[in-house]
């Protein structure tokens, strides 16, 4: 089992990462400013789209400009997708007579779908095809390329380039990353089995004679950009155990591959568009690392446990170590097995994944947490060598060290305060189907992945009531949008200091430093969760023992 297991892991990761090297390379190409790019297939079709669009890449914007239509088309995907969800029992396209949204529900899922979280707090089946269309599949296209048009505004100020303009990074994102790859592994989903259809649900009648209701849609158009987009949210309640949305070992390994593709090949883009690719390289062998040890330890707890409680037997128990392992670390959040019945060690790795957020992380928000540890590790190292801390060149002062601190409190802060407040209050208590550590383990998932926009869950938490949704809701609304605008104003303040000459400045380039961050995330991250991660997961591994 253990040689099957590296086998399909190496694959795993030898794959994506070609895939994640080249679409890096492309990406760096087409993304770095106007003067510096070369001419290239689509470009006339992008001139006209642009356009139409009203949209100049030459207008100049700073970080903030870039940041104010950021939360401004975020604010309005956000209202249309409310109102959708409100109405939908009264609008168009609902064959199967899916009723309105609860205020607060739809509160919930609009936020969570605008954050690239997809935190479900409903059955799947409850949302008519027009709901499932035009706002979760919608926003599954626009909340990561929200994050990766981030990414690369955070990526070429800290460059000293200009920002760019949003608008045409969104749409760009959108035409030339997410549109082709989806359709082209869409199109192998429907060949493996995954249903595409707009017709009604299904009645048959069962080898016993029974009357069932077998639900039916555009699920392989759902799929792929839930996965490619680190989105996670599921057609179905069951998610990817089900075999509509996940029907063999060939459909797994799509969807392993599609949730790690972008956020591996952000240390790629970032080495392309800096020309420093070994610099990109060793910046990714410190998140591959890390995602090698929490997947190994992921597996071993599987094989350890003689029940197989809470995995899927379809996939076993390396299906299932995989998928837990990617989906957390790629902050997507699909699922093929309950994590909530898995054993308990296995819900350290998931949880510390997330709480990391750097084992790849999600779509741009991932890497530039990456970009915050290897900022703190400069600062720290260059001060214990008595050398000005810069990083590209760019001097690292307070400024830039304040918001790296305050992005550095953010998950924290919120992970602990909202599982603090659920476990004092009433209506936080009363969601609890376990008593002892794995009651606390629940309410910590619960917020975990709120923060981190991961969006699984320990199912078994009685989470779909007022104080979840709007408790979840600001965790999920908060703990997107105050990092990535942190981090941008950071790139930002660095783009307009002057470049220094310092030929003893601390090089970031090699193995040693590659070292430090990696010690310095995991001493931080031990820092500040390993406490409670004590008093649930692993308090129930030793009762359990």
């Amino acid at each position: 089992m253990w040689v099957t297991f590296i086998i399909t892991l190496s694959l795993l990761i030898a794959i994506t990462m070609t895939a994640s090297a080249l679409l890096g390379g492309y990406v760096g190409r087409r993304f770095v400013p106007i003067q510096e790019r070369p001419n290239y297939v689509g470009k006339a079709l992008e001139t006209r789209i642009t356009r139409r669009l009203r949209i100049n890449e030459r207008e100049k914007q700073s970080w903030f400009g870039y940041a104010k239509d950021f939360l401004t088309l975020n604010l309005l995907f956000l209202l249309i997708g409310y109102v959708l969800l409100r109405f939908q029992g009264v609008l168009p396209f609902n064959p199967n007579g899916a009723v309105n949204l609860d205020w607060h529900l739809a509160f919930h899922t609009v936020i969570s779908f605008m954050t690239n979280t997809d935190q479900q707090h409903y059955s799947g089946e409850a949302l008519s095809h027009l709901s499932q269309m035009f706002v979760l599949s919608t926003l599954m296209f626009v909340a990561p390329t929200m994050a990766f048009t981030m990414a690369l505004a955070f990526i070429r100020g800290i460059l000293g380039k200009p920002i760019g303009q949003f608008y045409f990074d969104f749409v760009r994102v959108i035409v030339y990353v997410l549109l082709p790859i989806s359709l082209f592994f869409g199109m192998w989903l429907i060949a493996f089995g995954v249903p595409q259809t707009l017709s009604p649900n299904a009645v048959v009648t069962t080898l016993e004679g029974a009357s069932q209701t077998i639900q039916r849609g555009p699920i392989a158009s759902f799929e792929v950009i839930k996965q490619l987009g680190n989105n996670g949210g599921g057609y179905y309640a069951v998610n990817g155990a089900h075999p509509f949305e996940n029907p063999s070992d060939w459909t797994n390994y799509i969807h392993l591959f599609l949730m790690l593709l972008l956020p591996m090949s952000l240390p790629f883009i970032y080495g392309a568009m800096a020309k420093k690719r070994k610099q990109g390289f060793l910046y990714f062998s410190v998140m591959l690392f890390l995602f090698i040890i929490g997947t190994v330890f992921m597996y071993a707890t599987l094989y350890a446990n003689p029940s197989l409680h809470g995995q899927e037997m379809r996939f076993g128990a390396i299906g299932t170590a995989l998928y837990g392992a990617v989906t957390t670390a790629a902050e997507t959040g699909a699922v093929n097995a309950m994590h909530d019945s898995l054993p308990s060690l296995s819900g350290i790795i998931l949880m510390g994944n997330m709480m990391l957020n750097v084992v790849f992380g999600g779509v741009g928000a991932g890497f530039m947490n990456l970009m915050m540890y290897v900022i703190i590790t400069i600062f720290v190292a260059a001060l214990l060598i008595g050398q000005t801390p810069t990083v590209l060149g760019k001097k690292i002062e307070g400024r830039e060290m304040k918001l790296v601190a305050l992005t550095l409190l953010v998950s924290p802060l919120l992970i602990l305060g909202f599982t603090a407040l659920a476990l004092v209050v009433q209506p936080g208590q009363d969601a609890i189907t376990n008593a002892g550590p794995h009651g606390i383990s629940q309410i910590l998932y619960e917020y975990t992945s709120a923060v981190a926009n991961n969006g699984s869950g320990f199912e078994g938490l009685l989470d779909a009531t007022p104080f979840w949704n709007i408790t979840a809701g600001f965790a999920m609304f908060f703990g997107r949008y105050i990092p990535l605008l942190l981090m941008v104003a950071m790139a930002g303040s660095l783009q307009m200091k002057p470049r220094v000459t310092d030929d003893g400045a601390l090089r970031t380039d090699t193995p040693l430093f590659t070292s430090l961050l990696f010690g310095v995330i995991v001493i931080v991250g031990a820092l500040t969760f390993l406490p409670v991660l004590l008093v649930g997961p692993f308090a129930e591994w030793l009762m359990i023992r």
